[in-house]
């Protein structure tokens, strides 16, 4: 797909030097177009550059190397499909009888074996839903909320909605009242589904949410639903009911066109209200379909579904799901509950968070360093071998260390899992080279945002460095732009360094009813900035090394980016969750450390130090003391520079989360919120450090 007629015109340049290189039968291929060209090449590469405009001579944008002269927007081996309707509808047609969607849920409450409908069971459904809906005054085009857990019942709707030329609105369960109340109100819904336990929440505002003429309730029976007021304009009924008169009233479907709005996904963020970010059929095809190259999902895999359905990373995997004719296994709604789903379910893909892989990580290594000196350096002995085994590129590293070690750890995840994908934030390269030895399958990091419908880079299938996010999607380009006040710049050595800037059919179309936002992220030439500061590693690998947006300057002028610097501390072994503080009045940074408990008491233990609960041991001034000398030396081993090192800590036992408003559905921490919950705390810091400091921290 292309763009403008320049973008044109730089990609018949660039073929021509391809076509003129490859005649030549030269092993690798370059353009010298002029003296400061950087090489083209195929080999050892992941990703290429070609000069965004023909006439500075400037070659700044990179492309996958796996498609350098298109951007794709459509699945190679399916051009027909053009929207989220055309991919299930291909699904239904190649996969009828295959298993779609599991649950263990039964009717009465209890929890079973996994039970499944078909690929062919949810299209009828689908219909059913869509005409039930048409039944009930919904028109095409009217948006209609989603506003529960993932369950099959999440994907049925979904699938309605792109049938019928519905935009569907999916609304985080864990939302409060005055977020889901704007939500509803600002995308005009016309229409919820819902579940008992989020019906309440919307019938303590539903006068406040006027455009509301319908509510479907999922595990709900009629006869328990409430009923409301004759002139209150809105009707209750349970999915079962809509169900049964979508099959009385059939209608056709009314399939969208690719530009048509699918989904409109709003974005938590961490300050002000939520943003709508309008995505096309094209743009999540276009993301899929770039995907697609260098991960397959098949017919035969199994994949657990409980990241929320909310989030572009769990819609994005869906999609590609049902491409790939897969069978996706819902678990039981509660988290603490997931590795016994996994047990049952066995799944052969596994997408996660850091926040669960860190904590994978960390429960293997706690019991390897609880086994016992000989089991311990057996373990050791293993991982050594097959760590060197994986990086020299051996296709099966060690059968017999995976018998005598790995396959007891494998069996955690199911004992199955060939695929491993992770996003959303930064994972450590330590933490992923451990999942690579541990569970023996391809473990791949991506990196995305809901504006780009997704992945905007990922890793790439052989490549064994960690530490990046891989090359571009192929349904995109990328470019770093100059940050010249936190000193990034792409004349950076030995590495360009600048704000990651995206353009490509995956891009979104903007920020409902904010015109000023969408133009605060996109520039004139189709570029979206997205505040992400990265490098470019050799072979044309993406690295995220900082965050623009959250910098903010302290009293003697330094710029700070503190995600970074909360990024490094969270590798101290006390630290839990990591909050950095700072402000232009004072020229030093403080934190508040959310503590691991379980390595706050085993070193409380072998230190001899008594207390009554951890929260006394939080409050201990020595305690504070040798928390900050550890997240000290990490930061000296991150090369922190002396303005970026905390100077004060405070130690609290209770974690950030969505319930006490610290964090946002993502698990982002929610700065001004934070900053306000913990003043108090942070006021005593800087008094701290101003009473011990000769130097004044405040100037």
């Amino acid at each position: 797909m292309e763009f403008s007629s320049p973008a044109q015109r730089r990609l018949q340049t660039l073929r021509s030097h391809v076509d003129s290189s490859q005649a030549d039968d030269q092993p690798s291929l370059f353009l010298n177009a002029t003296a400061s060209a950087s090489p083209f090449s195929n080999e050892d590469s992941y990703s290429i550059v070609l000069p965004e405009k023909l006439d500075t001579g400037i070659w700044n944008v990179h492309r996958s190397a796996k498609s350098p002269t298109k951007l794709f927007s459509r699945f190679p081996n399916h051009p027909e499909i053009g929207t989220l309707h055309d991919n299930f509808v291909h699904a239904v047609e190649t996969y009828p009888d295959n298993k779609y969607l599991g649950t263990r849920a039964r009717p009465d409450g209890t929890i079973g074996e996994y039970t499944w409908m078909t690929y062919a069971e949810t299209a009828s459904a689908r219909q059913a839903i869509g005409s039930g809906l048409i039944y009930n005054g919904i028109n095409h085009g009217a948006c209609v909320g989603l506003y529960f857990v993932n369950r099959p019942e999440w994907l049925a709707v979904d699938h309605a909605c792109a049938a019928y030329s519905f935009i569907s609105v999916p609304l985080y369960d864990t939302l409060g009242p005055d977020a889901v109340k704007f939500v509803v109100n600002h995308a005009t819904l016309q229409a919820i589904f819902c579940v008992p336990q989020t019906l309440n929440t919307l019938l303590s505002f539903l006068s406040e949410i006027p455009t509301i003429r319908l509510v479907v309730v999922v595990g709900g029976a009629d006869e328990n639903l409430p009923s409301l007021p004759p002139g209150s304009g809105v009707k209750i009924v349970s999915y079962q009911k809509l169900l049964s008169q979508g099959r009385s009233s059939v209608h056709p479907f009314s399939p969208p066109k690719p530009e048509d709005i699918a989904t409109i996904c709003y974005t938590s963020g961490t300050t002000g209200t939520p943003k709508g970010a309008m995505l096309s059929h094209e743009n999540l095809i276009s993301n899929v379909a770039g995907s697609s190259l260098s991960i397959n999902f098949l017919p035969d895999d199994i994949y657990i579904s409980y990241l929320p359905l909310a989030h572009i990373y769990e819609r994005s995997n869906q999609i590609m799901g049902v491409y790939g004719g897969v069978s996706i296994g819902f678990y039981q709604g509660d988290i603490m509950k997931l590795m016994d789903d996994l047990a049952v379910l066995r799944p052969t893909i596994f997408c996660s968070v850091p926040r669960l892989y860190n904590r994978v990580y960390d429960g293997i290594t706690s019991a390897v360093k609880s086994s016992g000196v000989t089991k311990r350096r057996l373990f050791q002995l293993a991982y050594n071998s097959k760590k060197k085994a994986i990086l020299n590129g051996r296709r099966s590293p060690s059968p017999l260390w995976d018998k005598l070690v790995f396959n007891k750890i494998k069996e955690k995840l199911g004992g199955r899992v060939r695929f491993m994908g992770s996003g959303a934030s930064p994972l450590s390269p330590d933490v992923m080279d451990f999942l690579r030895v541990c569970f023996g399958c391809s473990v791949r990091e991506g990196y995305g945002m809901t504006e780009t419908s997704c992945v905007i880079s990922s890793m790439d299938e052989g490549d064994n460095l960690s530490g990046h996010v891989g090359s571009p999607n192929p349904a995109c380009e990328v470019k770093l732009v100059d940050v010249p006040e936190m000193n990034y710049t792409s004349e950076d050595q030995p590495y360009p360094r600048g704000e990651i800037c995206v353009r490509g059919p995956i891009i979104f179309k903007g920020y409902y009813k904010d015109e000023e936002q969408t133009k605060e992220i996109m520039d004139e030439d189709g570029w979206l900035h997205t505040g992400d500061i990265g490098l470019w590693l050799p072979g044309g690998r993406l690295k995220i090394i900082d965050r623009k947006k959250n910098i903010f300057k302290l009293a003697q002028g330094e710029y700070i980016a503190p995600e970074k610097i909360e990024n490094v501390y969270t590798k101290c072994r006390f630290v839990s969750q990591c909050f950095i503080h700072g402000d232009s009045f004072n020229s030093s940074l403080v934190t508040i450390v959310a503590v691991d408990p379980d390595v706050m008491k085993d070193w409380a233990a072998s230190e001899g130090i008594k207390y009554e609960n951890l929260a006394q041991l939080c409050k201990d001034p020595k305690v504070r003391k040798a928390v900050l000398a550890e997240m000290d030396i990490v930061g000296r081993e991150a090369q922190l520079r002396g303005f970026e090192f905390a100077k004060a800590v405070t130690l609290v036992p209770e974690p950030f989360t969505l319930e006490n408003g610290l964090l946002t559905p993502t698990f982002k921490v929610k700065r001004p919120q934070a900053k306000a919950y913990f003043a108090e705390a942070i006021s005593k810091m800087y008094e701290e450090i101003a009473s011990s400091d000769p130097v004044p921290s405040k100037l």
